[in-house]
């Protein structure tokens, strides 16, 4: 098949580190000159914006989707080479949406962005299923903990019945004594394992920090081991170079006027 560049980053249980995964996914691949779309999926409880001090002006993913707004009016500029599509968080506006509508989305974002990265919802419902199957492939994350490998094997019966392929799994809050090792839990469920992120006080100050943490805390394990993970999921080549603090606010973010003007592109740039 053609070179991967949409993926789905799912799992069944809430709370293992989908979100942190994505944002730090996405900003060591801008880190490293690829244009990014990150795109809040998870349409029922968003948090994408809140992970990187986004405040979104007047269109989300929920316009998007209800057909009040274009793909170009959601998206918002976070850093040097990476936009966001973040989700609403009004219960009201969600009742409007057609989530169907994300293969539209996604096949916008695909043709102006190296990658685009689904932050998926966890549960069992259509729009969590959705973007399993509009994907390239579905990395997968877990803890260590049975719970959460027990919900990646639900998660695997959900890729497979709509098609999907599985890239592998990123087991993340890992420690060096007293837990199951990656590769063990990935020989049990039949994946590859792609990275191991470990327990690390840094992750949690990114986030309250509204910064991913390969920018907050670049030299921290855990940023480590993040960038071994995407390099190791997309063949990149990663430097150390630190992107620009991401935008404070929906109007500074980015202007939304074409997302390919959004995600910098390196012909302009000449």
């Amino acid at each position: 098949m053609a070179q991967e560049t949409v993926y789905a980053i799912a799992s069944g249980k809430g709370g293992v580190g989908k979100t942190t995964t994505t944002v730090n996914l996405g900003t060591a691949l801008a880190q490293a000159g690829e244009r990014v779309a990150i795109v809040d999926a998870d349409l029922g409880m968003a948090n994408l914006a809140g992970f990187v001090s986004l405040s979104p002006g007047s269109a989300t993913l929920h316009d998007v989707l209800a057909g009040d707004a274009t793909i170009e009016e959601a998206t918002y500029r976070l850093a040097e080479n990476i936009v966001g599509v973040p989700s609403g968080n009004e219960l009201a506006d969600y009742a409007e949406t057609q989530p169907d509508g994300l293969g539209d989305v996604v096949d916008a974002l695909r043709d102006r962005a190296d990658y685009v990265l689904l932050d998926v919802g966890a549960g069992v419902s259509h729009e969590t299923v959705l973007p399993l199957g509009l994907a390239d492939a579905v990395v997968l994350v877990a803890t260590p903990e049975p719970a959460a490998i027990q919900d990646v094997r639900r998660t695997m019966e959900l890729v497979e019945r709509v098609d999907g392929s599985i890239a592998g799994l990123l087991v993340t809050r890992t420690h060096p004594t007293g837990d199951v090792d990656p590769e063990t839990i990935g020989e049990k469920l039949g994946l590859s394992v792609l990275g191991s992120i470990p327990e690390d006080r840094a992750v949690r100050a990114s986030v309250y920090a509204g910064t991913p943490l390969v920018v907050h805390a670049p030299e921290s394990d855990a940023a480590t081991a993040y960038r071994e993970f995407a390099a190791r999921l997309t063949g990149v080549e990663l430097d150390d170079r630190v992107l620009d603090e991401p935008a404070a606010s929906g109007e500074d973010a980015a202007a939304h006027d074409d997302v390919s003007s959004a995600i910098t592109d390196a012909e302009s740039d000449g």
